[in-house]
């Protein structure tokens, strides 16, 4: 009896450090290594961290900017025309900031991750730019640590720090409210949550 009990206690513990170590090992893999990498054209550039990626291939993308939470763009209903749910201060330069660095051109996506609304989550690249983390730099977004793994955390980190010191964009406001929170309060979708 003594044997069949510790073999049954070995084998949930053998159970569970082989359920660990499998989970430990996709973490660490998962956070350095991109799921894809996919070349496109930005067709659509929705709000400060949600695009759209055509490929080569004509296959179209919904890709939310991996690491970095822009203020909210107001929402208009597609039925009326009208504006549904309010945006943020801000939101509508950062929309504009990252149009105009991307909008029409050629990028390299890292794909990340794919969120629960079916977006691609990825960095996006032109050339040696890391878009989401210039976005960062110069304010027009906050880096979103509730999601932000290595190797990118500690650079968004450093750059939101930058920006905050340097009082840019987002960090100019008074009474600055997260974009996360800003959602949680009007129960408006978007971001990684």
């Amino acid at each position: 009896m003594h044997i069949k009990t510790f073999s049954i206690k070995g084998f949930l513990i053998l159970c569970l450090l082989a359920g660990l170590t499998t989970f430990l090992l996709t973490s660490f893999s998962f956070a350095r290594e991109p799921i894809r990498i996919v070349n496109g054209t930005v067709t659509k550039v929705s709000d400060g961290d949600t695009i759209h990626v055509t490929t080569p291939e004509k296959t179209k993308l919904t890709v939310r900017l991996y690491g970095m939470d822009a203020p909210e763009t107001p929402k208009i209903n597609q039925r009326t025309g009208y504006i549904n749910k309010p945006g943020q201060p801000y939101g509508e330069e950062s929309w504009k900031a990252l149009e105009a660095k991307i909008m029409g051109k050629q990028v390299r996506l890292d794909i990340i991750d794919i969120d629960r609304y079916k977006r691609m989550v990825g960095v996006i690249w032109i050339g040696n730019r890391n878009i989401n983390l210039e976005m960062v730099k110069e304010g027009y977004a906050e880096a979103y640590l509730e999601y932000l793994k290595e190797p990118y955390r500690e650079q968004f980190i450093q750059a939101e720090k930058e920006a905050r010191s340097a009082r840019r964009g987002i960090w100019s406001l008074p009474g600055y409210e997260r974009p996360n929170d800003f959602r949680k309060r009007l129960k408006v979708r978007g971001g990684n949550d």
